[in-house]
C-alpha cells in the first residue's frame, strides 16, 4: 500500500521561502528589490518575474563598495544604505521607476540595516511603497554614531557612484 503523505518543498520546510507572501509579490507585476543580508555584506537585487525564472536587472552589494572607495566595515547602516542606493541607480539607468520590496522572511527592524537599503532605494530615486517610521534617520544613514566611518565619505562615495554610472 502506497503512502498518502506528500514531502513539503524543501525551501518550505528549511523555512527559507514563504511561497504564499512571494506569489503575492509577483502577482503585483512590479519589478522587485530583493534585499539580502549577511552579518558582514548586504545585497540588494531588481529582479522582473520570467516564467523561466527571475531576472536580475540591477544589482548592488556591500562588497562592491571598495571599487567607489569606501574604507569603512561593510556590515553597518551606512554601507547598506549605499548598497541599496547603488541598485537604485542601476535600476533608473535601466529604465525602472517603481519596485516593491521583497525582505523574504527576515525580521524587520525599524530603523535597521534592511530598511536602510529600501532609504538607498528611495534616495536614488525609485519609488517604493514604504511607511516612514521604519526608515532610519538621517544621523544612523550618515554613520554618525559608528566611529569607524569619516565625515565626507558617505558623499564622496555617492557622487564616484554617480559618475561611473
Amino acid at each position: 500500500m502506497r503512502s498518502r503523505y506528500v514531502m513539503p518543498l524543501k525551501r518550505r520546510r528549511l523555512k527559507k521561502t514563504d511561497y504564499k507572501k512571494r506569489l503575492a509579490l509577483i502577482k503585483g507585476g512590479m519589478p522587485r528589490a530583493i534585499v539580502r543580508r549577511s552579518l558582514k555584506n548586504m545585497n540588494v537585487d531588481i529582479a522582473e518575474y520570467a516564467v523561466s525564472g527571475d531576472k536580475i536587472v540591477a544589482h548592488g552589494s556591500t562588497v562592491e563598495l571598495k571599487k567607489f572607495g569606501w574604507k569603512s566595515p561593510t556590515g553597518n547602516t551606512p554601507s547598506s544604505y549605499l548598497a541599496g542606493y547603488l541598485a537604485g541607480l542601476r535600476a533608473k539607468k535601466k529604465g525602472i521607476k517603481k519596485v516593491i520590496v521583497d525582505l523574504g522572511r527576515q525580521k524587520v527592524i525599524k530603523g535597521g540595516k534592511l530598511m536602510a537599503s529600501v532609504q538607498g532605494l528611495l534616495d536614488s530615486g525609485l519609488k517604493v511603497p514604504v511607511s516612514k517610521k521604519f526608515l532610519p534617520n538621517k544621523d544612523r544613514l550618515a554613520g554618525k554614531h559608528l566611529k569607524t566611518i569619516q565625515e565626507n565619505a558617505m558623499d564622496e562615495v555617492k557622487k564616484a557612484m554617480e559618475e561611473s554610472l
